[in-house]
């Protein structure tokens, strides 16, 4: 039996307060396998975003709150642990890829700064180590000059290389997990095939783990092993991937494809 790298039992998450509280992902449970890339498909606004954030502690306390049985990082338990505590499992062991590629950058340090401080602070390399390092990475993600790339900005790159830059600061530190939160939708077409091919191959390379968050089933179908069909906040469907395109059991999850299959047409 494959161990699991991240447990997840009866997670929910309410945002607001008061009378204004609402439930936006309803006791959600899974579990991602080491080494697998598993798919969380469903419509913008159903609550994938929102599992990404609660298991990675980003979401905001006094606006939102976190509701699990079991939130577990191989053998840690996430689950009410203080921020101070999670700061130190995010980026090192459990890591994200945001959407916008520019979302893990700050716009007023250059790149080189910002991937040589996940080597410092995460595994404590110095200063002229951590640069031999960010750019080792720079290079297994795909670029040629990764000294020209550590000395500019982000405002001066382009979307596709700023989420190279993007998966490279979240594999540095080789974590077991990575949230990959719609991590191609903001670029065009070609770029997107380039940069989602090379966070994958990335991941198999280090065994790491992959929550792959898309509405794309195109994706499902080429990178991912088993999906979970999100709909509403409640999970309304796990199977293989070969299943879910062959088999879907829930009425939602063949909506889903018909519409797939018609804009493919």
């Amino acid at each position: 039996m494959t161990a699991s790298a991240l447990d997840i039992r009866h997670l929910s998450v309410d945002l607001g307060s008061g009378k204004e509280r609402r439930t936006v992902v309803d006791s959600v449970s899974f579990e991602l396998r080491r080494g697998e890339v598993l798919a969380l498909v469903g419509e913008s606004g159903c609550g994938k975003s929102k599992t990404a954030e609660a298991i990675m502690g980003l979401l905001p306390p006094g606006r939102s709150r976190v509701r699990a049985e079991r939130i577990r990082l191989g053998e840690h338990e996430l689950k009410d642990l203080p921020s101070r505590a999670m700061r130190k499992f995010r980026g090192r062991d459990i890591s994200m890829v945001f959407q916008e590629p520019r979302a893990a950058l700050d716009p007023v340090f250059r790149v080189g700064q910002q991937v040589s401080s996940v080597f410092r602070r995460h595994r404590g390399h110095s200063g002229s180590k951590a640069r031999t390092a960010s750019a080792e990475m720079l290079l297994r993600v795909g670029f040629a000059e990764p000294g020209r790339v550590m000395r500019a900005y982000p405002h001066e790159l382009s979307g596709g290389m700023c989420q190279r830059i993007g998966i490279a600061m979240a594999m540095a530190c080789r974590p077991q997990v990575l949230i990959a939160d719609e991590p191609t939708s903001a670029l065009d077409v070609t770029t997107q095939a380039q940069v989602l091919a090379q966070l994958i191959r990335s991941c198999r390379q280090e065994e790491t783990a992959v929550l792959l968050i898309t509405h794309d089933l195109g994706v499902v179908a080429q990178y991912s092993q088993r999906a979970l069909v999100m709909r509403q906040g409640k999970l309304v469907e796990e199977a293989s991937v070969a299943d879910l395109f062959t088999r879907p059991h829930n009425e939602y999850t063949r909506s889903l494809l018909t519409m797939a299959q018609a804009g493919m047409a």
